[in-house]
């Protein structure tokens, strides 16, 4: 089950980073995480600002409410997702409960 960790703010989400991916892409749950795939390297922040973007435009809501809370420099990370409940999440994700 993907661990997703309701705040005042709004959720926690644990995610699972796969950089040099030939596409971007959600790949799914792995191992209680999001598992994400992305195209760029982990560079220069890179590869973050495409985990943002892809989360962003699969949630429907902006950049600047993703916020990288743990794992900036590891492929496993917690985001802060402000705005929405771990409802919301898996089900713009389809993912089930």
């Amino acid at each position: 089950m993907l661990d997703v960790v309701p705040t005042n703010a709004g959720v926690i989400l644990s995610i699972r980073t796969q950089p040099g991916s030939s596409k971007n892409r959600i790949v799914g749950e792995y191992g209680g995480r999001l598992k994400l795939a992305v195209t760029v390297a982990p560079e220069k922040g890179k590869a973050n600002n495409a985990v943002t973007e892809l989360l962003a435009n699969t949630l429907h809501i902006r950049k600047s409410s993703i916020h990288i809370i743990s794992g900036e420099f590891s492929r496993d990370k917690r985001l802060m997702i402000e705005g929405l409940t771990p409802e919301d999440i898996r089900s713009l994700l389809n993912l089930q409960h």
